[in-house]
């Protein structure tokens, strides 16, 4: 469909965007309330942290939470607006077991993004939407350009705190929800920002 305007669907369900066969192209969208959000494909510098982040989680799960695991770009479907909503986010971890055809990540425990300059404003967006999921227990969003992470954590009374922690080049990302201490250096590892 080159220089042709794709035509997208009128407003959808969740049920109807999970039997859309899409528009054609290799454009990626997610669901939000009905209406289908184009999804970028990440530059260099945004896959690289989210391959340094699933290798360094998966590995620390493998080792210590075997029952649990990592998926890249799962689909949750938060309880905001169940119905119209179908959200994707960088990075999801579950330890619910795998099941085959299902389409949605079950009850994932930590939700991460990678916060680009261009997508920004939906990353902040989907952070209410993945905290309406009471699985949830931390939702990580790790920047892509400069050496910076902020984490959300429920609290023992399940809410959720006004602003997040913030951890800089030097520090240690806590993630309580699977047991690992992360140096945030790590999610770094052969990018432009680790030289600066």
């Amino acid at each position: 469909m080159t220089g042709a305007q794709v035509k997208l669907p009128p407003l959808m369900t969740v049920a109807d965007f999970l039997e859309w066969p899409g528009d054609g192209t290799n454009a990626r969208y997610e669901l939000v309330d009905g209406v289908l959000r184009a999804m970028a494909p990440p530059n260099d510098t945004h896959g690289l942290i989210q391959s340094n982040l699933a290798i360094a989680i998966g590995l620390h799960l493998r080792e210590n939470r075997p029952g649990c695991r990592i998926n890249v770009t799962p689909g949750v479907q938060p309880r905001l607006r169940a119905d119209w909503n179908f959200r994707i986010p960088d990075l999801g971890v579950t330890c619910a077991p795998n099941a085959p055809g299902i389409l949605t990540m079950p009850d994932p425990v930590l939700l991460i993004e990678v916060l680009s300059p261009g997508n920004a404003n939906d990353t902040w967006d989907n952070v209410p939407h993945y905290a309406s999921l009471p699985s949830v227990v931390e939702i990580l969003i790790v920047h892509s350009t400069r050496m910076k992470a902020e984490l959300l954590r429920r609290n023992a009374n399940g809410e959720w705190p006004e602003n997040p922690e913030v951890v800089d080049a030097a520090g240690v990302i806590h993630l309580a929800s699977i047991g690992l201490d992360l140096p945030l250096a790590e999610v770094y590892v052969q990018s432009h920002l680790a030289r600066v």
